[in-house]
């Protein structure tokens, strides 16, 4: 199983309220003006970018990569609190419980410096938590299951 000293609801409970203000920040960061309408901002270069521009383009994209690597963070600790809690059980956790290592990918080329770092925070985070569940040893080692070893083969297809 694994070492209680290492880990603890504390520790589920400290990281979950983390990753909600970090969450609300990337929804702040990311979200559209009141009245839905994209206002028009400037890229890199200076140049306008109207609501489909490059620079909108390039906002919407990361703020969708980043949104989606924050959700997957938070419903990881919401399976581990549910886990300390006893509302689902070793088994459930282990199947529902895993993150993802490919949602640390990011593109932050036409992003104004405050978006970045918000990004690269959000990064980090995820990194934590990946070391976290690296560490812990909540899963068990042993083979892949057919649906696991079936992903993996269409990435590889994909990826060559």
């Amino acid at each position: 199983m694994f070492n209680s000293a290492t880990i603890s609801p504390r520790i589920v409970e400290a990281l979950y309220c983390e990753a909600l203000l970090l969450a609300d920040e990337v929804r702040q960061a990311f979200a559209l003006p009141p009245g839905g309408e994209a206002a028009p901002e400037s890229d890199q270069t200076g140049a306008a970018c109207g609501p489909v521009g490059p620079g909108r383009l390039a906002l919407s994209s990361e703020g969708l990569r980043t949104s989606t690597r924050m959700m997957h963070a938070i419903a990881w600790l919401l399976n581990h609190r549910a886990y300390f809690l006893g509302e689902i059980d070793h088994v459930q956790l282990c199947r529902n419980g895993r993150l993802s290592p490919t949602l640390r990918h990011s593109e932050k080329g036409q992003l104004r410096p405050d978006v970045v770092d918000l990004v690269q925070a959000t990064q980090r985070f995820y990194d934590r938590l990946l070391r976290l569940e690296g560490c812990w040893g909540l899963y068990d080692k042993a083979e892949p299951s057919a649906i696991e070893r079936l992903r993996r083969g269409i990435e590889g297809r994909l990826a060559g």
